[in-house]
């Protein structure tokens, strides 16, 4: 069976959802099944045609972000038609406005579509709306998270809270006791303030302690010149085992964290962020805060009382550890009606 992904970004891009149709794609494929991902060409050294990994990409050059560019982006996607056409599942990951059109020029072929995370608070009237769309012209949908469903009026065909493995690192270093990782964007939706501000907190009650932030983004220059600062990284897990907390607030680095035994501090600033993290199955296995302060507190709490720390950590190790990719797979193939 021929799949086709369409996602805004792909390898070697670095993010979650990347990550996400990347492991889905390599494991399809591992079944027997063909797969094609349709992206956006980021940079222009990209070819437009390439192999990754050993998946088909198509890339689409939208050359800029304006009011035309759903209309390049339709073009792109014209270009590619004979490759729509040949796909028995069409699956969207955030973008179905891309296959808006081509819905109806193939009213037959099955198109599904995962919703992933938000765009930002408060929520966007079109973006509910889009999403609305979305779900009705699919024919069938996987939501990652219950907060979705609550705040998009998404009425769900399947929901999940994505998925990791074990990476199994092997390092001679020392877990630093008194240290903390962040991964991931540099901006609002990941709570890189926050953490910044518990670090400067914590500084002054533990003058040893140490903060690793790796990522990008338009709040770098918030870090100040004490915090460690390297760029996206492949394998964060290399540095999971060396650093003692995880300051993380998204779905799979809290599952990669939690994969390493690591105790996560997750922030919110927002009600919707709220209950992304407070809906999740995972939530009852880490910590949960909105200010600085109260992070800083329940490090310190936790650097004090690591019996506590040590029974959230092996919990959600266990809860964590079942969330595997092959599940996830299987429920991409029952939401197509698949027998496994």
């Amino acid at each position: 069976m021929k799949i086709v992904f369409l996602c805004r970004l792909f390898a070697p891009h670095i993010g979650g959802v990347e990550k996400h149709v990347m492991q889905i794609s390599k494991r399809l494929q591992e079944q027997g099944h063909d797969v094609v991902v349709i992206t956006e060409q980021y940079q222009p050294s990209l070819p437009l045609h390439d192999t990754v990994e050993g998946i088909d990409v198509y890339r689409i050059n939208k050359k800029k972000d304006d009011w035309f560019q759903k209309f390049r982006l339709w073009h792109g996607m014209w270009r590619l038609r004979s490759v729509l056409k040949s796909a028995d599942i069409i699956h969207c990951h955030d973008v179905f406005f891309w296959y808006l059109p081509f819905r109806f020029l193939f009213p037959n072929k099955p198109v599904y579509t995962t919703f992933h995370g938000y765009e930002g608070f408060p929520i966007q009237k079109k973006a509910i709306f889009m999403r609305k769309i979305s779900e009705k012209l699919s024919w069938g949908n996987i939501c990652i998270g219950d907060f979705i469903p609550k705040w998009y009026g998404t009425k769900a065909t399947a929901v999940s809270y994505g998925a990791a493995e074990e990476a199994f690192v092997s390092t001679e270093k020392r877990v630093k006791k008194e240290s903390a990782v962040f991964f991931g964007r540099l901006d609002d939706l990941t709570g890189i303030r926050t953490y910044v501000n518990a670090y400067k907190l914590l500084k002054k009650e533990y003058p040893k302690f140490e903060l690793l932030v790796i990522g990008d983004g338009e709040d770098k220059r918030i870090l100040s010149k004490d915090i460690q600062h390297i760029g996206f990284q492949k394998y964060p897990e290399t540095y999971l085992v060396v650093y003692h907390f995880v300051f993380v607030s998204g779905y799979l680095s809290i599952l990669e964290a939690l994969l390493a035994k690591r105790l996560v501090i997750a922030v919110y600033d927002n009600p919707m962020k709220e209950d992304y993290l407070k809906l999740a199955p995972f939530a009852k296995f880490i910590v949960i805060e909105k200010d600085p302060e109260k992070v800083a507190e329940q490090v310190a709490y936790y650097l004090n009382h690591p019996e506590e720390e040590k029974k959230l950590v092996d919990s959600g190790y266990q809860w964590a550890k079942k969330q595997t990719w092959k599940k996830m797979v299987d429920l991409y193939l029952s939401v197509w009606e698949i027998k496994k």
